[in-house]
C-alpha cells in the first residue's frame, strides 16, 4: 500500500490525515528503488503548498526532456538536413523539408490556394495546416527560412507538450506525478519534433481532463478540435460510448458527441466550401497510400528484400484498406466485449489506450512519432514505470532502426531490410505487451495501480468523470479471470 502524503491543515486541526497526492517514490517499485539519485523518497512536507509543487516540477522536467530532444537534432540544424546525415545522425524531421515543398516559403495558404509548380497540396487535417501556416507567417524570409520554420514550429510544439503534460497531471486527482511519464518518455524526447502530432496529443489530453472534471460538452468540443488536427481522437468516442452505456450515462455521451461534431464542423466546413478538393487531400492521400514504414504490412511487402527469401506479399491499396480496417474493427469488437463483459467496468483511459493501440498495430503505417498518441493514455491507463519502460525500449529500438534503414537508400550502407523488419516487429510487440498489461488490469482490478493506490476506499475510475462511481447497470457474465 502506498504511503500517503498528508494534508497539514487537516492534521493540525486534529482530524485524520487526508491523502493529498500519491508519490511514485513510495508507490512505484522502479522509482522507489532508484529514487536515491534525486535525494530519496518524497516526504509529507512535499505537499505543503511550497512553490515547487508537482505541476511546476513537471514543467521543468518537460523543458529538460524537450531540450535533450532538441539537442539530438543539432547535427541536422547545422547541416540543413542534408542526406544521408539526417538519417545516420538520427535527426530527421518532416518539418524542415515541408517548408518549401508545401509552399510555406512562398506564403501559399494551405487548402485555399493551389500549390505552385514543384509543390503539393498539404496532406494534413485543417487544424494542423493552420498551425503550420501560423509558423510560416512567423518565419522570417531569407536563406535561413527553413531553419527558422523548424525552430518556430518546435517552440510551438513545446507549448503543446507542456499542455499535454499538465492536462495529464490534472486528469486523475492526487496522481499528478504520473504525467512525468509523458514528459520524460524516450518516445517523447526523440519524437516530439518529427511531425506535428503534439497538436492533437495536447488537445486530446485536455479533452480527457475536461471529461474527468465532469464537463462532457466542453470535452467533446476540445476532442473535436483534436480530430480536426489528427484523425485518431475520433476513435475515443467508441470507448466513451461503451462505458457510458454500461454506466447509464448516455446523456453525458451525447453532450460530448454534440460538442465534438460542432467543433469539427466549425473547423472544417469553411474550407470544404471554399476548396473541397484541397480540403480533401488528407483523406484521399490516407486512403490511396499503400503499406508504409513501421507497419506489419510493410514487413510482409519487404520480405523479398531479405537474403534467402524469394517471397513477398504486396496488397493493392484498396484491398489493404479493407483488410486493415477489418482487422481494426475486429479488435475494436474485442475491446467492446471487454468493456461490456468485464467483471468490473474498465476505466476510461484503459479502454482509450486499447483502441488507439489496436489502430496502430493494424494500420498501413506506424510512424515513429505515432508513439506520442499513446504515451499520455499509457500514463493514465497503467502508471507503472517498469512496463512503461519495457514498451519504450521497443519504441527506441525502432526509432534508431528506421533512420538507419532509410540511410541505405542513399549510400547502400544502411540497416538491412531483414533487421529493419525485426525492429518493426519489436516495436509492435512492445505495444502489444503494454496493451496486454492494460487488459490484465481490466480483468483483474486488484492489479490496477490506480484502483489499488492506497486510498481509504476502493477506487472506481478517478479519471472517468461522470463514470466514476456510477452504477454498473450493464454488467454481463464476467470474462474468465
Amino acid at each position: 500500500m502506498a504511503q500517503q502524503v498528508g494534508d497539514p491543515a487537516n492534521a493540525s486541526a486534529g482530524g485524520s490525515v487526508r491523502p493529498e497526492i500519491i508519490s511514485p517514490t513510495q508507490e512505484d517499485p522502479v522509482v522507489a528503488d532508484n529514487c536515491e539519485v534525486i535525494g530519496g523518497p518524497m516526504g509529507v512536507h512535499s505537499a505543503g503548498g511550497r512553490w515547487w509543487n508537482a505541476l511546476r516540477v513537471l514543467l521543468v522536467l518537460t523543458v529538460l526532456g524537450f531540450l535533450v530532444g532538441w539537442m539530438t537534432k543539432t547535427p541536422c540544424t547545422t547541416t540543413g538536413w542534408a542526406d544521408p546525415g539526417r538519417y545516420t545522425h538520427l535527426c530527421y524531421t518532416d518539418i524542415a523539408p515541408l517548408f518549401e515543398l508545401r509552399g510555406f516559403a512562398d506564403h501559399v495558404f494551405p487548402y485555399i490556394q493551389d500549390p505552385l509548380p514543384g509543390q503539393q497540396q498539404l496532406e494534413y487535417p485543417v487544424l494542423t495546416g493552420l498551425f503550420m501556416a501560423l509558423a510560416g507567417f512567423l518565419t522570417p524570409s531569407g536563406d535561413s527560412g527553413m531553419l527558422w520554420f523548424y525552430v518556430i514550429n518546435s517552440l510551438m510544439l513545446a507549448v503543446c507538450l507542456g499542455v499535454a503534460v499538465i492536462a495529464t497531471a490534472l486528469t486523475v486527482k492526487r496522481r499528478p506525478w504520473d504525467a512525468a511519464m509523458v514528459a520524460l518518455a524516450p518516445g517523447t524526447i526523440l519524437c516530439a519534433t518529427i511531425n506535428w502530432d503534439l497538436i492533437a496529443v495536447a488537445l486530446t489530453a485536455v479533452a480527457l481532463c475536461l471529461w474527468a472534471k465532469r464537463y462532457p460538452t466542453w470535452a467533446g468540443v476540445v476532442l473535436g478540435l483534436a480530430a480536426a488536427a489528427k484523425f485518431y481522437p475520433l476513435m475515443l468516442l467508441g470507448p466513451l460510448l461503451i462505458l457510458c452505456w454500461r454506466a447509464a450515462r448516455m446523456n453525458a455521451f451525447f453532450r460530448c458527441l454534440g460538442g465534438f461534431v460542432v467543433a469539427w464542423l466549425v473547423c472544417n466546413v469553411p474550407f470544404m466550401l471554399i476548396n473541397f478538393d484541397g480540403w480533401a487531400t488528407f483523406y484521399t492521400f490516407s486512403s490511396e497510400r499503400g503499406e508504409d514504414f513501421g507497419s506489419f504490412w510493410f514487413v510482409l511487402s519487404s520480405l523479398g528484400q531479405i537474403d534467402g527469401l524469394d517471397i513477398s506479399f504486396s496488397v493493392p491499396a484498396d484491398w489493404l484498406n479493407l483488410v486493415a480496417t477489418g482487422l481494426f474493427l475486429l479488435l475494436c469488437v474485442g475491446v467492446a466485449i471487454l468493456g461490456l463483459a468485464a467483471k468490473r467496468r474498465p476505466r476510461l483511459a484503459a479502454m482509450c489506450f486499447l483502441v488507439i493501440a489496436a489502430f496502430l498495430i493494424t494500420n498501413k503505417v506506424y510512424s515513429p512519432q505515432y508513439v506520442l498518441w499513446l504515451i499520455p493514455l499509457a500514463a493514465l491507463a497503467r502508471p507503472r514505470w517498469r512496463d512503461f519502460l519495457i514498451w519504450q525500449v521497443g519504441e527506441t529500438i525502432y526509432y534508431v532502426a528506421i533512420w538507419l534503414y532509410l540511410a541505405g537508400f542513399n549510400d547502400g550502407k544502411g540497416l538491412p531490410a531483414g533487421w529493419y523488419a525485426v525492429a518493426i516487429m519489436i516495436h509492435i510487440a512492445a505495444t502489444v505487451f503494454f496493451a496486454v498489461m492494460v487488459v490484465r488490469d481490466a480483468l483483474k482490478p486488484s492489479r490496477d495501480p490506480i484502483r489499488t493506490d492506497g486510498f481509504d476506499e476502493d477506487r472506481d475510475d478517478p479519471g472517468g468523470g461522470v463514470l466514476d462511481g456510477a452504477p454498473d447497470r450493464w454488467a454481463r457474465d464476467p470474462l474468465p479471470v
